[in-house]
């Protein structure tokens, strides 16, 4: 934590998108957790995004990436650079490009939309593009869709995804913890998604602890 600029003064960095699924809340908390751990934060979200985040939570996120990395800077007590946003078309940005800097890569809620563009690699904003360089260089790839019922093409697409290395979590919590308010719900799938990244966490026990 001494070092003076970016991921040097945190851990590596984990890219967050939220896409027009309901679930904001999954994003939103998974953003706080990971600034907990001390990793830094890229996030995207897309146009959809914004209009969920406001129809599900009390906030009303900037959309201009600056002004949005302030916003979740106060929201999370981020120390200040460990957020940083991209805009939909900043494709000089490093989740853009395989040379850039290696991250792993949640889309957490993962709309049925952006599950479909992402597995077809439509790369046409740049959620879609990281994912796609996500894939392409063998980099963790973790999607939360929140949808039900799922039709063929929504599994076909999850399947098509998971053979090419992604892994698939659908948003639905378990109720063996005895969960007493939403939060314990949220939490319970952001837990899962740390234990995926690898990430320690006291959001909720693991099995058996």
């Amino acid at each position: 934590m001494a070092a003076e600029h970016g991921s040097e003064r945190f851990g590596a960095p984990v890219t967050v998108a939220l896409t027009g699924a309901s679930g904001a809340q999954y994003g939103l908390r998974l953003i706080e957790a990971l600034v907990a751990a001390e990793r830094e934060v890229w996030v995207m979200i897309s146009k959809a995004a914004h209009l969920v985040i406001a129809t599900e939570t009390d906030s009303d996120l900037p959309a201009r990436p600056e002004r949005l990395a302030e916003a979740l800077t106060e929201r999370t007590g981020a120390a200040p650079g460990q957020i940083r946003c991209f805009g939909r078309e900043d494709w000089m940005a490093p989740v853009a490009s395989g040379s850039g800097a290696s991250s792993a890569m949640v889309i957490c809620p993962c709309s049925t939309g952006t599950l479909s563009a992402v597995a077809c690699g439509a790369s046409n904003n740049l959620i879609e593009r990281a994912a796609d360089v996500a894939l392409k260089e063998r980099r963790q790839l973790i999607l939360v869709p929140r949808e039900t019922p799922l039709s063929a093409i929504h599994l076909e697409h999850m399947l098509n995804l998971t053979r090419l290395g992604a892994v698939v979590m659908p948003a639905a919590p378990g109720f063996y913890h005895r969960p007493a308010s939403a939060e314990d719900l949220v939490d319970f799938i952001v837990a899962r998604i740390l234990n995926q990244l690898g990430i320690a966490h006291r959001l909720m026990p693991r099995w058996g602890e």
